[in-house]
């Protein structure tokens, strides 16, 4: 079998291929907007992502550690994904040589990978964190998370080396350079299908399992019978023993409330990350369904329009995610806020600064221009800044008809 091109191998999500498109200018100029729109937004919302997590000492949580590898694989999809196909688009080949285009296919699929694997990651660490208190009080820690997460990404570059193998530069059908695959169909066939289950099929049922057992346990059941409710148990009864009496029921009372406020903000953080999960699905399903489907027909389905909206899909799922996170987080939203906060404090010292810096420098001169005109008029050079002080109608207090120093009207 002839080796196929970038786009006649379904895999493609970032290369424009040479398929023919009806109306060139009105694709491009479609495809252009959305992809830097998208691109740029979502480099923008997860590179905030990381900033408040590595920059904030209380966001420094093991959820919030797989959300910063999340950020950093999006980041990676939205850079070597994203952005090639705008060039490409506008340039109606491949620009970047063979060094480029094998580069960057690689890239592209480790941050897919390990974004996919980030979320099964914190699936699993909300599970234990909810389900298992206890034990979480040894696993849920962030020295733990860092680990998982450097085994991520360790993993999953070794598996992504194999995309050195099966792409290369090609001569399209009108004869101009692409980033293609140079293998046939059916030697790429297992190898899209082992990545499938893998990276796509396994997180999601994952995901479902355990968001099922999340969900029985902290909105299908009461507070008294919840497993992080038993865990607190100690420390009611040994308050109780140390303050009997009426003091006993306070605190009592403050422990349930203490408890409702920790159910509370899980139910919040487990609602915010199973609409990642969700939106993971949907915007994946129509790309993996092409892909699926031509990996089996004898004629692919090429539309380029339907292609287009495949990879649109893609670029949202990496760039929507710090929307989530503002929208449905409070303390991600009162971190951004302070992020955006500082960086437009900073940018109003140093207007401050250069405001005072010019006043210093124009009222020294002021005064300079001042000293020269009264020595010419023959007064003494001592007595300056007392001349000065009575010549100022607001200093002295009463006005004697001479004209005022030349800094009072700045």
């Amino acid at each position: 079998m002839e080796n196929g091109s970038k786009l006649d191998s379904p895999t493609n999500i970032s290369l424009l291929g040479s398929v023919a498109v009806p109306g060139m200018i009105e694709y491009k100029t479609v495809s252009v907007f959305l992809v830097l729109l998208i691109c740029g937004l979502g480099i923008v919302g997860n590179m905030m992502v990381v900033l408040v997590v590595l920059t904030t000492r209380d966001m420094r949580t093991p959820t919030n550690c797989y959300l910063v590898s999340l950020a950093l694989a999006d980041l990676m999809v939205l850079v070597a994904a994203g952005l090639p196909n705008v060039s490409n688009s506008l340039a109606g080949r491949w620009i970047y040589g063979r060094a480029g285009c094998l580069g960057i296919t690689y890239f592209q699929y480790l941050g897919i990978n390990v974004s996919s694997c980030s979320i099964t990651a914190f699936t699993v660490e909300r599970y234990i964190a909810i389900c298992h208190p206890m034990r979480a009080q040894t696993v849920c820690t962030v020295s733990r998370a860092k680990r998982i997460i450097s085994g991520i990404w360790l993993v999953t570059s070794a598996y992504c080396m194999l995309w050195f193998f099966l792409v290369d530069i090609n001569i399209s059908k009108n004869q101009s350079l692409e980033c293609g695959y140079k293998v046939s169909r059916n030697l790429y066939l297992p190898i899209y299908l082992l990545d499938f289950a893998i990276f796509f099929v396994t997180p999601l049922l994952v995901a479902t399992i355990l968001y099922g057992l999340i969900g029985r346990i902290l909105f299908l059941t009461s507070l008294s019978s919840l497993p992080n409710h038993s865990s607190n148990c100690w420390w009611e009864k040994s308050t109780k023993e140390r303050n009997p009496g009426g003091k006993a029921e306070g605190a009592k009372m403050s422990s349930s409330s203490r408890a409702k406020g920790v159910l509370s903000s899980r139910k919040q953080v487990t609602k915010m990350l199973v609409v990642v999960v969700v939106l993971f699905a949907l915007l994946w399903t129509p790309y993996r369904t092409l892909v699926l489907v031509n990996s089996f027909v004898d004629h692919p389905y090429l539309d380029p329009w339907f292609i287009l909206f495949c990879r649109i899909c893609i670029y949202t799922n990496s760039a929507i995610n710090p929307i989530i996170y503002n929208l449905m987080s409070q303390k991600f939203r009162a971190a951004f806020r302070r992020l955006c906060k500082c960086q437009k404090e900073g940018l109003q010292r140093r207007n401050m600064y250069l405001t005072t810096n010019s006043y210093s420098m124009v009222r020294e001169s002021l005064q300079a221009k001042s000293q020269a005109q009264r020595r010419r008029r023959g007064q003494p050079q001592g007595n300056v800044e007392q001349e000065s002080s009575a010549d100022d109608p607001q200093v002295g207090g009463q006005e004697d008809g001479r004209e005022e120093p030349y800094f009072s009207m700045v």
